[in-house]
């Protein structure tokens, strides 16, 4: 008699996606429906979280366009490496680090977070002049 060893399925990437106003609500929103989505997904979300209200803010304060909205997608995949992007408008306005900011300084510091968080990130061009702002979390 031989036995079989059980054959693992793994596990499908799993998507969300959503578009939302070029708005503080907007930015705020992204990270509200992130945590929920990886907690109905069974996931951490305290990094992500973080890495999306960077992200989301960002393209809400540099890549706004009056009209347009910015796009927050989530992308979980077997491994469970998660894969955030934050696509914006403006595709002329990329993402930089700048020069370490003074102690009470209000602004600067978004990307430095994200870099924190994420093991990569980057940006990509996106359809109709837009970019599209992405970071890599693994487990």
């Amino acid at each position: 008699m031989s036995q079989k060893s059980p054959t693992r399925t793994p596990l499908p990437t799993r998507h969300f996606a959503v578009q939302l106003s070029s708005t503080r609500r907007g930015a705020r929103l992204a990270r509200l429906l992130t945590e929920r989505q990886l907690d109905e997904w069974g996931e951490p979300y305290e990094a992500a979280a973080q890495v999306i209200a960077e992200l989301a803010s960002n393209a809400v304060r540099h890549g706004r366009v009056p009209g347009r909205d910015f796009r927050l997608r989530l992308k979980l995949h077997a491994d469970r490496t998660l894969r955030i992007e934050v696509t914006d408008a403006r595709g002329d306005r990329l993402p930089r680090i700048p020069a370490p900011v003074e102690g009470d300084a209000e602004g600067g510091r978004g990307l430095r977070i994200v870099e924190a968080y994420a093991d990569r990130w980057g940006v990509g061009d996106a359809p109709a002049g837009a970019k599209t702002v992405w970071a890599e979390l693994v487990p």
